[in-house]
């Protein structure tokens, strides 16, 4: 039996970097330790990648302001997953892309690939897990949809109109994201980040932003004033449509006979799988990245951070309602004090470095890690998006409900597809 270790276990006088992240490297033990101090709830697993010929894993404890980012040289090695289940997918994901091994791995079907890849054509069948019982039939839906939206596959078992187990399967818009930004410069890099999933193109391109001036030492110069006017107009309109929505959704009970008790995401899973954005504030999760771990120009404005306990569809509407009205008060900070300054500073010299960052998007946090090689090009680039941790919690979310009521549940979530399909 492996005993948890806490991340604050681990910190011995050490500093962390520009970038606010301690990088630790350690030996194999160590690291199931950490796993199963996830499990534990000592800290929160903010994402795990591979990169070169061993494993990363970003581990953070927010009680205590603590991130770091935990280094093991090693391709085969002791599975996150055996020990903490929000890791499952993203070890899959590893090792469908780049061969390591996560030993004592729980599930070990592929994840992103799907046998098509050129050179490791398959025609194994992809089973899904079995359910047992009297009455029951299973539904499949997609991964071709009706609309524009993206493909994935989601197959219901049902007993009659009641969802007894939902199991989704994602990797149709895989595009090899990752290889891509292997050997680009910084703004190819730029290009790239912006478009792994569209609806948080601002966010990554900021997380990735952060990430590189950290590790070139880059200083962020200040940002010239321009159309404050128009702006603050558009915030008006903004400010007077939300009231107008809110009025209209509390004045139907028919629709929130629909939302409410409807898709429940208990406190217990919002924590267990650090589940970030409304999904987790609307499951009593009061993390925010820009006030947990905050940046600027966060650290500077006055904001609340809005929560809910239900945890059902109602409450995650209620919570995005909420932070329009938030955003908005954000933003009008911000323009009083806008000052002039240039807005543009020259490169630094290219050279080797890395960082890392954690940026609040619409969805919830948005990681980004950036290693540049000697020549200053990049050399690996790794995204997380919020999406990973909350389309489980969507599988757990339609239990017991009715089938017609999925897309509804699945709309409230809002997860990405492309950003879980790198």
């Amino acid at each position: 039996m492996t005993e948890p270790r806490a991340l604050a276990d681990l910190i011995d006088g050490r500093m962390a970097g520009p970038d606010g992240y301690m990088r630790i490297s350690v030996l194999p033990p160590i690291w199931e330790e950490l796993a199963a101090g996830c499990a534990a709830g000592l800290h929160d697993l903010s994402a795990l990648w591979a990169d070169g010929k061993g494993m990363r894993m970003a581990l953070s404890d927010s009680a205590r302001g603590l991130r770091t980012i935990i280094d093991l040289k090693a391709e085969d090695y002791p599975s996150v997953a055996r020990h903490h289940a929000p890791a499952l997918r993203l070890e899959r994901a590893m090792r469908d892309l780049y061969g390591v091994n996560p030993i004592g791995l729980p599930d070990t079907r592929p994840w992103l690939d799907h046998g098509r890849w050129p050179g490791k054509e398959s025609e194994q069948r992809y089973e899904f897990l079995p359910v047992e019982g009297e009455g029951l039939h299973q539904i499949p839906v997609g991964p071709v949809h009706a609309g524009i939206i993206e493909p994935g596959h989601f197959r219901f078992t049902a007993n009659g109109e009641t969802v007894v187990r939902l199991e989704q399967r994602l990797g149709y818009v895989h595009k090899g994201a990752e290889s891509l930004f292997v050997g680009a410069d910084i703004e190819r890099g730029t290009l790239l980040i912006g478009r792994l999933s569209g609806d948080s193109t601002v966010a990554y391109a900021w997380a990735y932003a952060h990430a590189v001036e950290a590790a070139l030492g880059w200083p962020v110069t200040p940002r010239n004033s321009v159309g404050i006017g128009r702006v603050r107009g558009l915030l008006g309109r903004l400010a007077t449509a939300r009231l107008e929505i809110q009025r209209v959704y509390d004045s139907m009970p028919s629709l929130q006979d629909r939302t409410v008790t409807t898709g429940i995401v208990s406190p217990a899973l919002a924590r267990q799988y650090a589940a970030g954005g409304f999904v987790g504030r609307a499951a009593g999760r009061a993390f925010d990245a820009r006030k947990v771990f905050s940046y600027g120009p966060y650290d500077t404005v006055e904001f609340d951070l809005k929560t809910r306990s239900t945890g059902d569809v109602d409450a995650r509407l209620l919570v995005r309602l909420d932070e329009i009205g938030e955003s908005v008060r954000i933003v009008g900070q911000l323009l009083d004090r806008l000052s002039p300054g240039p807005i543009r500073g020259e490169s630094p010299a290219p050279g080797e470095g890395e960082g890392a960052a954690l940026v609040e998007a619409f969805r919830g946090d948005v990681f980004v890690s950036v290693r540049l090689a000697s020549d200053g090009r990049l050399a690996r680039v790794h995204a997380r998006d919020a999406s990973w941790f909350q389309w489980p919690l969507l599988e757990a979310a339609v239990e017991g409900n009715i089938v017609a009521d999925f897309p509804l549940c699945n709309k409230s979530f809002n997860c990405s597809y492309s950003g879980a399909d790198l």
